[in-house]
């Protein structure tokens, strides 16, 4: 996995918290893991100061523990803890598409469509990092079309409990965002605030079963100790 240039980025701490929670979600820190301070920060070439705030943030999302005396330790990811993420996103989510479709202009549904067509070269290319980030701008264009501030606030933050990065690697799962995406699309062209609100929580929803497979089959979660239920 390589380091992304941290030295030269304002937002340093989030960036960290992305890292960290990235290499959590792909096993690299298993439970029970200690993540030394000192040893990240130089690791990634910066001071301990966003790295210290980068681990408070995770703390607080649950994702490790302090341990006194003895730094951050990685907590066990359940698939509880992200089928109940996935729902909250579902009906958050929905929400926001129901006042999209209602609210959406032209300018915004072109631009929309635009960021859906690289999106799906990205997956065609296997550009795993492109993807994601493409994605994150198909939903931050429906909840900015959506005019709901703080709902759309929310949503930001419940989608940091969900392990983004994932999604491009499990299989069969980008055909099915394609899908997912078209249907959300033709509903805010169609300004069916119902129908875009069904298509963005059935998308929301359906991700969180192959990726509690996913995590169960790489070691990242128990399939024994945590079932879906």
């Amino acid at each position: 996995m390589s380091i992304p240039d941290f030295a030269t980025r304002p937002q340093l701490s989030e960036d960290v918290a992305r890292y960290v929670r990235k290499r959590i979600f792909d096993g690299t820190y298993s439970a029970g893991e200690y993540v030394r301070l000192e040893q990240l920060a130089a690791e990634l070439g910066i001071s301990v100061t966003p790295v210290r705030e980068a681990l408070f943030e995770l703390r607080a999302e649950g994702l490790l523990a302090q341990q006194p005396r003895r730094g951050f330790v990685v907590l066990p990811v359940t698939g509880r803890d992200l089928a109940d993420v996935a729902n909250v996103q579902a009906h958050v989510g929905g929400e926001l598409a129901a006042r999209a479709a209602i609210n959406i202009g032209e300018d915004q549904l072109r631009e929309l469509k635009a960021i859906q067509v690289l999106l799906e070269e990205a997956y065609a290319n296997d550009d795993g990092e492109r993807a994601v980030r493409l994605n994150h701008e198909f939903h931050r264009a429906i909840n900015v079309a959506a005019d709901s501030p703080k709902l759309a606030q929310l949503m930001s933050q419940i989608t940091r409990y969900a392990p983004e990065s994932v999604f491009p690697i499990i299989a069969g799962w980008p055909d099915q965002s394609i899908k997912d995406h078209r249907r959300v699309l033709a509903a805010l062209e169609k300004h069916d605030d119902e129908l875009a609100r069904k298509a963005m929580s059935e998308h929301l929803a359906a991700g969180a079963a192959p990726l509690i497979d996913h995590l169960i089959e790489h070691g990242v979660v128990d399939g024994a100790s945590h079932p879906r239920g």
